[in-house]
């Protein structure tokens, strides 16, 4: 698998090395030279200086060979732009950061479903701990061709959940109204701008994307790709 990873950060190590210690290729892009040479002595992947906001720096890793790209810079506007310009450019993935909650809403409208609030992660793990709860890992859940797959609804989706006609194998199995958890009972009526949580098979993906995803311009782009190597 082949990553890139804007913003050479705490989190952006740490989820590189484990990475690269299984296999994997990774590409940095970080606007620091000296912290680009510093890491350098010390990981085994690439290196692009500049801003992974920009068009022309996020086309020289080359997108179209790109498992997943992260948005992982200091600043969240940074992130949602870079998210934005790397949906153009064709990423099959993008995971977006963002430090300040006030952007999810946002980025929800934006179709970046993969937005992570890292402090929002930690108060729950931390407040669980208090309940004495056990944290069940996603991944341990999540198996097989199972996948989850998240849509803000619109005018039109105000109906009984029973009626959304979802595909074979995809259920609505929750749903968050102005933030507040509610189990995706099949004869609750969903509200404009409710978050609905669907249970799927992968092969679901695509058309469910199609549904509820906003459909980006696709820029083509035939340029020569220049990785620079540490």
């Amino acid at each position: 698998m082949r990553t890139v990873f804007i913003g050479a950060g705490k989190v952006s190590i740490g989820t590189a090395k484990a990475l690269i210690k299984k296999g994997h290729e990774v590409v940095i892009i970080e606007t620091d030279k000296a912290r680009i040479e510093e890491l350098s002595e010390e990981m085994d992947c690439s290196f692009l200086q500049g801003d992974g906001s920009q068009p022309n720096i996020l086309r020289e890793v080359n997108p179209a060979q790109t498992d997943i790209l992260y948005c992982l810079a200091d600043s969240d506007q940074a992130n949602v732009i870079a998210s934005l310009v790397g949906r153009s450019l064709g990423f099959k993935r993008i995971v977006t950061s963002i430090g300040d909650p006030q952007f999810e809403g946002i980025c929800r409208e934006l179709g970046l479903e993969d937005t992570i609030i890292p402090s929002r992660t930690i108060s729950r793990y931390l407040e669980d701990m208090v309940g004495g709860t056990e944290n069940v890992d996603l991944s341990a859940v999540i198996k097989d061709e199972a996948r989850f797959f998240t849509f803000t609804a619109g005018q039109e989706d105000a109906v009984p959940i029973k009626e959304l006609k979802l595909p074979a194998e995809a259920r609505a199995v929750c749903y968050y109204r102005e933030g507040r958890f509610a189990l995706a009972d099949e004869e609750a009526k969903l509200l404009e701008d409710d978050e609905v949580v669907v249970l799927t098979h992968s092969k679901n993906m695509a058309s469910l994307q199609e549904r509820w995803l906003p459909k980006p311009e696709q820029e083509k782009s035939n340029d020569s790709v220049a990785i620079k190597d540490k």
